[in-house]
């Protein structure tokens, strides 16, 4: 505990440091003490978790109903279908949204919760399975489920040994725990994590392809090899891309043509207005397919430095082009 002179206005800055340090030691280790603990018990509630044909129903008094809204939340995000139903909640109604294919996640540190041990006796008659995460292991919670998952502590990280601070710690890292076990038993993939995250950056990175970001055909600017260098400037001002491709009559890439390609023309003195696109042209272009993730497109253009990309349909014709602003536009990048 910290203590200071009364005289003094505040604890000295060691003090202070120290006391912080020696909370996350007794919180690091409540952690670790869980690893040996892992076991049988740990392994059965996952598979009775990917066996569920319901819900997750995880359930918790106080900081422990905190700690359970977290797990329920991630567990969700992660391929397993669960939900939070407070317990004083449960004891006036909201019990009914507990079915039989359900199964519960109960949380209490002690297992002496009064809110939790009222409605145990209703748990049982709608048969669901009870899952017990307690560090009360001869408790009222624990006697009644059908697993336990040991989480106690030897000691909070609060000076008083009262306020749930290493107990909590635990609970969120077996929660944790369980959450990527099931995540990886079911083969959920960064694809599915994304489908569940549609608005965050990861969704946009995952779910968001070429064709739902390029310029299509109209606004592609492109000209035949024999095109001279006014029609090929012509094209690239009008369509706004900074680039031009340059194309044969099957709408297969020959080359393009750049803003850069053009100060590199210019400054080496080259006599533009007798020249064709085809004597300009950087020849094989980069090039991505409509159907690649715009993630990819962003890797391309860092990988070989370059601003724009044209793109192809399945049979290898272009189809449409974007740049890196189209790419910030959709917040790819």
């Amino acid at each position: 505990m910290i203590t200071r002179n009364p005289t003094d206005k505040l604890p000295q800055t060691q003090q202070l440091i120290q006391f912080a340090r020696d909370a996350l030691d007794i919180e690091a280790a409540a952690v670790l003490g869980l690893k040996d603990r892992v076991g049988a018990s740990f392994a059965q509630a996952v598979v009775s978790m990917l066996d569920v044909q319901g819900r997750v129903v995880v359930m918790g008094m106080g900081k422990s109903g905190h700690i359970g809204r977290k797990i329920a939340a991630t567990l969700a995000s992660t391929g397993t279908p669960a939900m939070f139903v407070h317990p004083g909640e449960a004891s006036h109604g909201d019990l009914g949204m507990i079915k039989p294919v359900d199964l519960v996640l109960a949380i209490s540190n002690s297992g002496e919760s009064q809110e939790l041990t009222v409605i145990l006796p209703m748990l049982k008659r709608l048969g669901v399975p009870l899952i017990a995460m307690t560090g009360g292991l001869q408790s009222t919670l624990a006697r009644h489920a059908d697993m336990v998952l040991d989480t106690g502590v030897a000691k909070e990280a609060c000076p008083l040994n009262l306020a749930p601070t290493a107990s909590t710690t635990a609970q969120l890292a077996l929660g944790d725990a369980l959450a990527v076990t099931l995540l990886d038993a079911r083969g959920f993939r960064a694809e599915d994590f994304a489908r569940s995250h549609p608005g965050g950056a990861l969704g946009r990175k995952l779910l968001t392809h070429v064709s739902d970001v390029m310029r299509g055909e109209g606004a592609v600017p492109r000209v035949g090899p024999q095109a001279g260098f006014s029609e090929l400037m012509r094209e690239m001002s009008d369509k706004g891309l900074g680039a031009t491709a340059i194309v044969d009559e099957d709408d297969r890439v020959l080359g393009i043509f750049t803003d850069g390609d053009l100060r590199r023309l210019l400054e080496n003195g080259v006599d533009l207005r007798a020249t064709t696109a085809a004597q300009v042209m950087h020849a094989n272009p980069r090039t991505i397919t409509q159907d690649a993730l715009a993630v990819e497109a962003v890797e391309l253009m860092e990988l070989y430095r370059i601003t724009s990309v044209l793109v192809l349909d399945a049979e290898g014709r272009l189809c449409g082009a974007l740049n890196s602003n189209d790419l910030l536009r959709a917040k790819v990048i």
